[in-house]
């Protein structure tokens, strides 16, 4: 294919994977870039969206959940291929995948240390006239190379809950938000811009499902991860409906049963927080 003609237009993306935090950090990486990123969490939705945005670029995830990336590309329209520069990404990559991504005319690209080199010097390649852009996309803005603490939200009416957890991170090199309810807590996360929200299932003013579906509708909010508590045994289908899509963004990225152990809950903030684990033999909930 042709690269792009410099229109000072900025190319569309889409990138899908159902991996909250790879979705996040490929989309605002591309935004820094300077494309018109769109977002998928499924392999449903990345058919939808590329017939309604046309982008030009796609970059999915092989194991997609409904329609995986690779059957993606056999089912799209001969129109949208001729016109799209496709990028498989993938954890596992093997000669299998390889084939069949060169047999769709599409770039491989393994997850792992190397994927940001191999992905920007794709992008330049198919957009030479980003190049300095797509480079420079490693570094933060300006008034964000001060580095800033993970904010964690707690979404909780529980007064006990929140005591706990506020003795236990306030160690942990993160900023600790606090709402008592989903509608306050939806209100703080446009205000604040959370890292990560930890949520209660059952709270006033709205359950984990109001505050989700309240979040994934703004634009400031949609692509917060969330994860839900609760101090109940949820059924299957409430878990499910938890974890669904809402308007192309992730559902729940955790659904945890809350315990006096923490584990999940701490390892789950580890990873979208990055701090230091220092848990051995400690318990969250002290």
């Amino acid at each position: 294919m042709d690269t792009f003609e410099s229109t000072g237009v900025a190319n569309k993306i889409l990138i899908a994977d159902d991996d909250p935090c790879v979705l996040r950090a490929v989309a605002d990486r591309c935004t820094r870039m300077g494309f018109d990123v769109e977002t998928a969490a499924t392999g449903l939705q990345v058919l939808i969206k590329a017939g309604q945005h046309r982008p030009d670029i796609l970059v999915i995830d092989v194991h997609m959940p409904e329609v995986d990336g690779l059957s993606v590309l056999t089912y799209l329209s001969d129109a949208a291929k001729r016109s799209l520069h496709v990028m498989v990404v993938t954890g596992n990559p093997g000669q299998e995948i390889a084939a069949a991504c060169h047999g769709l005319d599409a770039v491989c690209i393994p997850k792992g240390p190397a994927f940001w080199n191999e992905f920007e010097a794709r992008l330049i390649e198919i957009c030479p006239h980003k190049a300095v852009a797509i480079r420079q996309s490693a570094m933060p803005p300006a008034e964000h190379q001060v580095k800033k603490l993970p904010r964690v939200l707690l979404v909780d009416d529980d007064a006990s809950i929140k005591k706990m957890f506020f003795n236990r991170f306030e160690k942990l090199g993160v900023e600790l938000l606090y709402a008592a309810d989903a509608t306050r807590g939806f209100w703080k996360a446009r205000r604040d811009q959370p890292t990560v929200i930890v949520a209660d299932f059952c709270m006033p003013n709205g359950d984990a499902e109001y505050l989700l579906t309240k979040l994934r509708h703004t634009p400031e909010t949609k692509n917060i991860p969330v994860i839900v508590q609760s101090g109940r045994r949820l059924s299957a289908v409430v878990r499910q409906r938890l974890g669904q899509p809402i308007c192309g963004q992730p559902g729940a990225a955790r659904i945890l049963r809350k315990s006096f152990d923490g584990r999940e809950l701490f390892e789950a903030l580890q990873r979208f927080c990055g701090f230091a684990s220092n848990l051995e033999g400690e318990s969250l909930y002290q």
